[in-house]
């Protein structure tokens, strides 16, 4: 079964301290739901269009877990918290077989 994965790389981040309060709460959705973070805050070069900010990769064990997982109560409350913090492309893909 294809994993899946959380995407998410940050275009800008007005409110840090409303992020801090997110990664929180957001640690423990993702753990609650299975995931593993494989990147976090690395190193980033960007090319093309692309955006050298924040970036976050996730791993689950399907991409049915990741799309269960962002649509948690517990994840739903971790992004309240977020609000209008950060600006950011988020998305969820299908690993390959």
């Amino acid at each position: 079964m294809p994993k899946g994965y959380w995407v998410s790389v940050y275009r800008t981040i007005s409110d840090p301290e409303k992020l801090a309060a997110y990664d929180k709460l957001a640690a423990a959705a993702v753990k609650a739901g299975g995931g593993r973070v494989l990147v976090r805050d690395g190193r980033v070069v960007a090319h093309d269009a692309g955006i050298a900010e924040r970036t976050i990769l996730i791993e689950f064990d399907s991409f049915e877990q990741a799309v269960a997982t962002r649509e948690s109560a517990a994840y739903q409350e971790a992004l309240a918290v977020l609000s209008d913090a950060v600006e950011r492309d988020f998305r969820i893909v299908e690993g390959i077989g």
